[in-house]
């Protein structure tokens, strides 16, 4: 079986000796055009683009990222749209892309012609917010069968019962969110604590081949701290450099890049 985009991707940090950088944007923020040129210049800097797609009541995603949404939704950012956006970025791109959402609007689309149009247009995973284990072990399945990655999702809250479970179906990449909040809040725990528990379930995974990255609450301010993970993910901090880029009549793409390009310094 071939190595996936996303395990080979985790493999080059870690030969780098450095923790990968993952990104989040929101599909057709601020436009459907500006979207793309944004995923296009930061993946340059970085080793995985998260890409959500837009919904209306967003529950997991704070302030930062609910505004973009709605930006996108406004603009009339359908799911179609959300697919061309990836095919265009895959045609000229290797890097991985992992879709990010909620399952409502993937039950809507039908969950067989939604993994059919992943697969074709190049979509390396998928986190679904509001599908949590077991209740997506015949999805995570699906999208196995689509060579597709299922990312599961842990929490500070987590049994130890229920986390080796987790691990045990998970594929090659587990999200671990920081802490009790949506994205985007400051940080309620330091990041020597946030560190402490992920050591704790790094211990528990052992199988070398599936990486655990931190997310919620990362910003250019701390992400050095978590230098050591397998990956980071940040996305508020980027929305809000695209909504401050659009309200300063600023050019988002090379705002947003420039940050980027930071974000990833900080990590090696």
């Amino acid at each position: 079986m071939s190595i996936s985009a996303i395990s080979l991707a985790f493999k080059k940090s870690k030969e780098e000796k450095r923790s990968a950088l993952l990104t989040y944007t929101v599909a057709g923020d601020n436009t459907k055009k500006k979207s793309l040129e944004i995923l296009n210049a930061i993946s340059k800097y970085v080793d995985i683009c998260e890409l959500g797609f837009p919904h209306n009541t967003p529950i997991a995603d704070g302030g930062q990222i609910q505004t973009a949404s709605y930006r996108a939704i406004k603009n009339g950012i359908k799911m179609k749209d959300v697919f061309e956006i990836v095919r265009k970025f895959k045609k000229k791109n290797t890097k991985p892309l992992i879709l990010m959402g909620y399952y409502n609007m993937i039950y809507q689309y039908g969950e067989n012609k939604f993994l059919k149009k992943c697969k074709k247009v190049g979509v390396n995973g998928l986190i679904v917010v509001d599908l949590p284990w077991p209740d997506n072990l015949t999805f995570a399945k699906r999208c196995k069968i689509n060579s597709i990655s299922f990312v599961q999702l842990l929490s500070p809250t987590t049994s130890k019962t229920r986390m080796k479970k987790i691990i045990n179906n998970s594929h090659e990449m587990i999200y671990y969110i920081s802490m009790l909040s949506t994205t985007g809040g400051k940080l309620k725990v330091s990041p020597k604590e946030i560190l402490k528990n992920y050591g704790k379930i790094k211990k528990i995974i052992k199988n070398r081949k599936k990486n655990l990255v931190i997310g919620f609450g990362i910003t250019s301010q701390n992400i050095s701290s978590f230098k050591s993970s397998d990956g980071c993910v940040v996305g508020s901090e980027i929305c809000k450099k695209i909504t401050k880029s659009i309200k300063n009549r600023q050019n988002p793409v090379i705002n947003v890049s420039s940050m980027v390009k930071n974000l990833r310094a900080k990590l090696s």
